[in-house]
């Protein structure tokens, strides 16, 4: 069975991450709502929306299945999608962004749950991170691809653009129903509040789990807003018909590190690789934002080379720290955090950058970051300490 739901999640990801409109989606949602504030805070309401269904979804998929999960997810993204390429105001927008938020939050904890769980029952579980990494790795590639094609496309029209985008997501949403429902899901508490209290319980008294899921959720909401807000910058310093590229360049670099993160984890180990891919990320910002020119969106591409390794060895490890029975939901929790940070800095970015710009706004949510690698820093030292 492992084998038929990882070959399905690699081709549903590509779907997922196939979507033509996304690299050039902060343009599009300006163009119709008039400002970057409001088509910046499209974004913030989608993860707002996650934020507000994360929890109850996470338990969804705990206590009631996670192909059920998937599907009522790709639902809710087809409709966004649609609402999205109708367009009329900025209203019309704000439905698509709670939709997306819906279909977000039934992905977000239950997705990596699936394959965990699908492993498990095939008694893989501990090469989670080989299969994460490679079914990980065809959203990025398709993001790349896409990315490419959307350029040209936009070039010419953004109303076909976007309803290209939806057609990708209905196959997406057929691909659903073929995935087959794993069984090593212990029975959740029937009490939900008490469920969610365990859930709760383990984040507050585990440090490295707490340490883990701050630095992921403010790492999350700074680094995902940025890299939606990044088409709006690469147009100061490119043209248009050239923004593919630009988010074609990190896709791609992204996808070969999730094909080859299991390897890059055995040998250097998780803590070191998101601490190195931390630091890295910071300088090339600084550099490109800082320094605003032609070559800044290629500087900003580099860190892709360690983005998917990053994104898995974070992964592994919280799921490594996670209870069998709560896996979603505590994958949900960590989520609402990334989702409220990321809904608080799309606000902050789109009136930052009508203020000074799309550079400097950049720049100094390049700043905020910082804390990050301190908290790397301290889980790194925690390790060292319990080799020694």
């Amino acid at each position: 069975m492992y084998r038929h739901n990882v070959r399905l999640l690699k081709i549903f990801n590509f779907l997922i991450g196939f979507s033509l409109f996304a690299p050039l989606a902060i343009i599009y949602f300006s163009r119709v709502s008039g400002s970057y504030t409001l088509g910046a805070s499209i974004f913030g309401i989608t993860m707002l929306a996650s934020a507000i269904f994360e929890v109850p979804t996470g338990i969804w998929s705990d206590r009631v299945g996670r192909r059920g999960t998937i599907i009522l997810g790709s639902w809710a993204r087809v409709i966004a999608f649609i609402l999205y390429a109708i367009g009329l105001s900025y209203w019309w927008l704000v439905a698509g962004a709670i939709l997306e938020g819906l279909s977000r939050a039934f992905y977000s904890g239950n997705n990596d749950a699936f394959l965990h769980d699908t492993l498990a029952d095939d008694h893989l579980e501990h090469d989670f991170h080989e299969y994460q990494g490679k079914v990980s790795s065809t959203e990025q590639l398709a993001m790349g691809i896409s990315a490419l094609i959307g350029g040209i496309i936009a070039h010419f029209s953004f109303t076909y653009l976007i309803w290209l985008s939806v057609v990708s997501q209905i196959i997406l949403l057929w691909l659903s129903y073929g995935f087959i429902e794993p069984h090593s899901r212990t029975a959740a508490n029937p009490n939900i509040f008490l469920h969610l209290r365990e859930a709760i319980k383990l984040f507050i008294y585990n440090k490295k789990l707490r340490l883990l899921s701050i630095a992921s959720m403010l790492g999350y909401s700074i680094s995902e807003i940025k890299w939606e807000f990044s088409s709006a910058f690469t147009a100061t310093v490119w043209p248009i018909w050239a923004i593919g590229i630009s988010r074609m360049l990190p896709s791609f670099g992204a996808s070969l590190s999730f094909y080859y993160s299991g390897k890059l984890i055995r040998k250097f180990t998780e803590v070191k690789i998101l601490l190195f891919d931390s630091i890295v990320g910071k300088f090339a910002s600084f550099v490109a934002f800082g320094i605003p020119s032609v070559f800044s969106p290629i500087i900003l591409s580099l860190p892709s080379l360690f983005y998917g390794v990053g994104s898995v060895a974070e992964k592994t490890l919280m799921q490594q720290e996670f209870s069998d029975h709560q896996r979603a939901t505590m994958s949900s929790l960590n989520s609402l955090g990334g989702s409220v940070g990321f809904a608080i800095m799309s606000m902050v970015l789109g009136g930052l950058a009508d203020f000074a710009g799309p550079a400097q706004a950049m720049l100094i949510l390049t700043v905020i970051s910082l804390p990050i690698i301190y908290l790397y820093w301290l889980i790194f030292r925690n390790e060292q300490k319990l080799v020694a």
